[in-house]
């Protein structure tokens, strides 16, 4: 699948360095969320090529439920067992638990149909900031810490009518956040449809912290210096390709 070049095998697990998951993030799934910049500090995977190696391995169950329970770091060896269990956990070589996957109903295994859902979805994905999650925070008059900043995917749940459908579509539906003190959380609900009707719903769930009261300007500089790196990183690939 298209998801090759994204990670590598090593030693019969699967390793995501750095740079591949930086390149996921910004090339496939348009996020340009600094935790996954290649030299950031606190570096992580996004949980969203986590989700996409799911599919691939497991193939799409009728019914998902993803729970994000570590960041993984730069070359971390992550073995996803092979398995037909309701239940999998995703480790690493000292068993910590950076995933749980609890799945039921019938599977597919269409490589066209998993790939045209995980890029629609990564891609609904990483429009959440600023287009979805800035006016939910104005709207609670909160803001996070912009010199360090920390949004962190929580868990993602998906659940199909049926899987004998062709060209899925996601299409949001209206997010919610409950704020309790320093720390938020934010609800992106969505649903998928395939031939004008509605296959699937779902959402995914973000932990905001570090909260404070809500600026508007600081925040409209983060907002517009965040747009200008992905648009002048996104015009360079297109120039790079033509």
């Amino acid at each position: 699948m298209f998801l090759k070049e994204f990670y590598a095998i090593q030693d019969g697990c699967v390793a995501i360095s750095a740079a591949q998951a930086s390149m996921f993030a910004k090339e496939v799934a348009h996020d340009f969320n600094p935790l996954h910049d290649e030299d950031a500090k606190r570096f992580c995977v996004p949980g969203d090529l986590l989700f996409s190696l799911v599919l691939e391995k497991y193939g799409l169950s009728r019914n998902m439920h993803f729970t994000f329970s570590g960041m993984v770091g730069h070359g971390v060896l992550l073995n996803f067992p092979d398995s037909d269990a309701e239940r999998i956990d995703v480790t690493d070589n000292q068993g910590k638990t950076y995933l749980q996957i609890e799945r039921s109903g019938e599977v597919t295994r269409d490589a066209d149909l998993i790939e045209t859902l995980i890029r629609d979805y990564v891609a609904f994905s990483g429009q959440n900031f600023p287009y979805v999650l800035v006016p939910l925070l104005a709207k609670e008059k909160v803001m996070f810490n912009i010199d360090r900043p920390l949004v962190i995917y929580e868990s993602m749940t998906l659940n199909l009518s049926r899987l004998d459908f062709v060209k899925p579509k996601l299409e949001m539906l209206e997010p919610k956040m409950e704020v309790n003190g320093k720390r938020a959380t934010a609800y992106l609900y969505f649903q998928i449809q395939a031939n004008g009707e509605v296959v699937g719903s779902g959402f995914k769930k973000l932990a905001v912290s570090g909260l404070r009261d809500y600026e508007a300007e600081p925040m409209q500089a983060f907002v517009d210096e965040y747009l200008a790196r992905k648009h002048g990183y996104l015009g360079e690939l297109v120039a790079a390709s033509a």
